[in-house]
């Protein structure tokens, strides 16, 4: 893969995935051939921001966490209205990284 398309794709793509990873992925993708490549650009990636707001707002219900696939801790949180609302607060600041870490998951699953 050229480097021009590598770092197309990472300034593209840069604020869904974790920042500290980014050297690790340039180099994976510039290892990788063009299908996989392709692969990695048809990967539909969360955006944090979007999951951030959602939390805030429907964080007691635990839309949050189902949409992060965190099924089990969604259900607790519906049941319990964010653990009286701890859980809840505690989601408001680590939501967006969860959210980076699974798309960054889903790339290197695909690559």
């Amino acid at each position: 893969m050229t480097q021009d398309k590598v770092d197309m794709f990472v300034m593209t793509n840069q604020k869904y995935l974790p920042g500290e990873k980014v050297v690790f992925l340039k180099q994976k993708l510039l290892q990788a051939d063009e299908t996989k490549f392709q692969l990695a650009s048809t990967v539909e990636f969360k955006d944090p921001t979007t999951i951030l707001l959602i939390s805030i707002f429907l964080g007691t219900l635990g839309i949050d966490r189902f949409m992060l696939g965190d099924t089990g801790m969604g259900i607790l949180k519906l049941l319990t209205a964010g653990c009286c609302g701890i859980l809840t607060i505690i989601d408001w600041f680590s939501v967006q990284k969860r959210a980076k870490e699974l798309n960054y998951n889903n790339l290197m699953l695909v690559l």
